[in-house]
Formats: C-alpha cells, sequence, structure tokens
C-alpha cells in the first residue's frame, strides 16, 4: 500500500505539466498585447508627447519583463517538478537551464517583481500630477514592500546555504 502511494504521489507530479503549459498560452497573449500596443501607436508616433512616448516604452519593458519572467518560471519549474528538458546538443539551450533550483528561482522572481515594480513606480511618478497623493505614497509603500521581501529571501537563502 505504501509502495502504491508513493507512486502515486511522484505520478501527480505530471499534473504540474498543463499549468506549465498554461505559462506559455499567457506567454502568447502577452505577446500579442505588445504588438497591439505597438501598432496601436505606430499611426500616432508624431502626435505623441515625449513623456507619453516614454510612458508607453516602460511599459512594453514591462510586458518583456513579465514575459522573461513567465519563461523562467515556466522552463525552470517543468524542469524542477515535472521533468528534465529533453533538448539535443546539436540545438540552442539557455546557459541557465537545468542549473537553476527552486530557491534560485525564487529569488529570480523576486528580483524580477521588483523591477517590474520599480518601472511601474517610474510610469506612475511620471504622470505624478494626475495621481492623489495618498496614491503615490501607498505605490513607494506597496514596492518597498517588494524590495524588502526579495532582499529578506535573498538572505535568508544566503543563510540557509551557508548552514550546509
Amino acid at each position: 500500500m505504501e509502495r502504491f502511494i508513493e507512486k502515486t504521489m511522484y505520478a501527480a507530479r505530471w499534473l504540474l505539466a498543463p499549468i506549465y503549459f498554461g505559462l506559455s498560452l499567457a506567454l502568447v497573449m502577452l505577446t500579442l498585447k505588445f504588438f497591439q500596443e505597438i501598432f496601436h501607436l505606430l499611426p500616432h508616433i508624431f502626435e505623441q508627447t515625449e513623456a507619453d512616448l516614454i510612458l508607453l516604452v516602460l511599459s512594453l519593458i514591462d510586458m518583456s519583463l513579465v514575459g522573461g519572467l513567465l519563461v523562467m518560471v515556466m522552463l525552470s519549474g517543468y524542469e524542477n517538478f515535472v521533468s528534465q528538458l529533453d533538448i539535443a546538443d546539436d540545438k540552442e539551450k539557455l546557459s541557465w537551464l537545468g542549473k537553476m533550483d527552486s530557491s534560485s528561482l525564487k529569488n529570480k522572481v523576486a528580483a524580477s517583481i521588483v523591477a517590474i515594480s520599480s518601472i511601474h513606480l517610474l510610469r506612475i511618478f511620471m504622470d505624478a500630477k494626475n495621481i492623489d497623493t495618498d496614491y503615490l505614497k501607498w505605490y513607494v509603500i506597496i514596492h518597498l514592500t517588494f524590495v524588502v521581501s526579495a532582499f529578506a529571501m535573498g538572505y535568508l537563502d544566503r543563510l540557509t546555504r551557508h548552514d550546509h
């Protein structure tokens, strides 16, 4: 009975595979939204102010960071929790693939969230004249919470790695 339960639990990791595949669909949606923004702006590029153009570019950078985060979580999560990716030696392979454990993935996700939050905060500050001061204060507090959380996670990870 114990062996059956263990085999079933081990096989249950494959339930994560559709979730990681779903992240690839989210990446497709993000790509479509990215190009929708570009195609929406192109006919009006000369009508845009410099500040509006910078806000759009920051939004595109934000989307690219989220896309990179999706790829990182999708591939590393699959390799860490489901199965190793079988990529032929003659094919292009990402340098970090197979080298990122769940702890380093968690730290990279936290760092990516801080970067995304930073860009979002910069976008907010560029439009600060149209945003209530209380909202600005909360945006900064939330961003600092992300920064402190990422730092604390990295610090705790470093402490536990030195113990081993």
